[in-house]
């Protein structure tokens, strides 16, 4: 079952703008885990520049793979980034 993954940092108004969203299209059709960059230097490294970094991450055996999706506008309304994930993870009900 895939998953989303929100890379962000404490702080980051980009980062609680887009979690803010994600969480007014509640319920999501998949999980949805956040993770703090500044806990994990890999995750740091990688995107430290780019966040917030939203992923797909797909299960396959015992291997998962992210694709990062695209990134939105932080003024993209809602029912783009409702448009979004159902391209990426298929249709829901966004409230």
């Amino acid at each position: 079952m895939p998953r989303l993954v929100l890379y962000s940092k404490p702080g980051c108004h980009l980062c609680e703008g887009l979690h803010e969203k994600l969480d007014q299209l509640a319920p999501l059709p998949v999980p949805l885990e956040v993770r703090d960059i500044t806990q994990n230097p890999d995750w740091f490294a990688k995107y430290q520049y780019e966040i917030p970094v939203l992923c797909r991450v797909i299960e396959q055996g015992e291997t998962e793979t992210e694709q990062p999706l695209p990134r939105l506008s932080p003024r993209a309304p809602l029912p783009r980034l409702a448009q979004m994930i159902q391209t990426y993870l298929g249709p829901f009900e966004a409230e």
